[in-house]
């Protein structure tokens, strides 16, 4: 696990390149991964524009700022993800905001599909679910903590759907996106802080 962990960090890109990324993409008529899909384009471009948005407005709250200029150790960010999802488009934005609270964090993102031996050690349920974040110690690549692919409200939102309907629609999406544009990412920040408490001044 260390060596696979290792060599995607050293091949993980910062969160400027991976914005650049998908909007080169994007202007080739691509998305990101390896399956040329066409509603995976619409989907990244609404997801860019999510994501455009979410850059501007997203606030880490005061007090994990001030936590995280304390924290005690390095950690790297390393985050698995794809320009076509949608919970990532939400996620991915926050957490970029949370790693630039510290200089102690260093924010590395690689792409599912063309990771998949990574992906292979983080499965949800047997599936290859985005975005996953992967806390990892920078002087031994061990793995110190994960989170994802979603804050555990929005997970239950998932189930419960599924329970009562059987799968996932379009109706649901609208709800799950309205969720996250309300919570505006405080759980998903209380919860990736609450992984970091051992390490927190």
């Amino acid at each position: 696990m260390k060596n696979i962990i290792q060599q995607s960090i050293q091949k993980g890109i910062d969160y400027i390149s991976y914005r650049n990324l998908i909007t080169n993409l994007l202007k080739q008529g691509k998305s990101t991964g390896t399956t040329e899909n066409p509603e995976y384009f619409q989907f990244s471009e609404l997801n860019n524009s999510r994501m455009n948005r979410l850059d501007k407005t997203i606030k880490i709250l005061e007090s994990h700022q001030n936590q995280l200029k304390n924290l005690s150790k390095k950690i790297t960010f390393l985050i698995i993800s794809e320009g076509w999802c949608g919970d990532a488009a939400q996620i991915v934005p926050v957490l970029n905001k949370l790693a630039n609270c510290s200089e102690n964090i260093d924010l590395k993102i690689v792409i599912r599909d063309e990771n998949p031996e990574l992906m292979d050690l983080f499965l949800t349920n047997g599936n290859r679910a985005v975005p996953m974040l992967l806390m990892i110690d920078p002087e031994t690549n061990e793995l110190i903590a994960k989170w994802g692919p979603r804050p555990k409200f929005a997970s239950k939102m998932v189930l419960d759907y599924k329970t009562l309907h059987g799968a996932l629609d379009a109706d649901f999406k609208i709800q799950l996106q309205n969720w996250y544009n309300t919570d505006k990412g405080v759980e998903i920040q209380q919860e990736v802080m609450q992984l970091l408490q051992h390490y927190l001044v």
